[in-house]
């Protein structure tokens, strides 16, 4: 009887190792529009909302999302949960934070995908939109640069974004990092970030 208790939990530990390991749905996406006034996201709130919005159009359910930004106050590696996290096909884009802002994450061209599964055009593409904005350090800390931590959208100021086709100029660690690569210039607006590469676009995360 005993061995056969011992068997049965077993199994039913294996069962739920298993639905976990199964558990792909998407809880990663890079948006597919800026919400429309450049760098003013209506803050930290305003951008979580946003994600959450377009999650919930994609088909997403049950899960608080987060943009991956950082401001003044709050650093973008603590706001969005402890991972894994997997793109709109079910393809892993990184365990942990530790991982996502260390060399084994999977972010590239092919796996930042938007909440509706379609690449991001970047590098060498008409029109390229790799810029995300990020306002983040590699470590996923806060920079200096946050479009006014998220409430300017004008001629002033300025973002730092990463590349999500880990490509630029050269072969350097910031051209290649898909959260800290260069500020943008020429203000907040969705203009300004066209210039450089980019679209006012940011990524989001699953934070559960």
């Amino acid at each position: 009887m005993k061995r056969r208790f011992v068997f049965v939990a077993a199994a039913l530990a294996c069962s739920a190792v298993g639905t976990q390991a199964q558990d792909t749905a998407m809880s990663f996406f890079v948006t597919s529009v800026n919400p429309g006034k450049g760098g003013d996201l209506g803050g930290l709130a305003g951008a979580d909302a946003y994600c959450n919005t377009l999650a919930a159009a994609a088909g997403s359910t049950g899960k608080t999302w987060k943009a991956y930004l950082s401001t003044d106050a709050e650093n973008a590696k603590d706001r969005i949960g402890a991972g894994p996290w997997y793109n709109a096909k079910g393809e892993k884009v990184a365990d942990s934070v530790a991982s996502l802002h260390g060399d084994s994450n999977s972010i590239t061209k092919q796996t930042a995908l938007d909440e509706k599964g379609q690449v991001i055009s970047g590098r060498g593409d008409t029109p390229n939109r790799h810029d995300m904005l990020t306002g983040t350090k590699a470590d996923g800390t806060a920079a200096a640069e946050t479009c006014g931590n998220w409430t300017m959208g004008g001629a002033d100021g300025a973002a730092v974004v990463g590349h999500s086709d880990r490509t630029g100029l050269n072969d350097s660690a910031e051209a290649k990092s898909w959260n800290s690569s260069h500020p943008t210039r020429g203000g907040c607006t969705v203009a300004a970030f066209k210039t450089t590469g980019g679209d006012g676009l940011f990524y989001c995360f699953a934070a559960n």
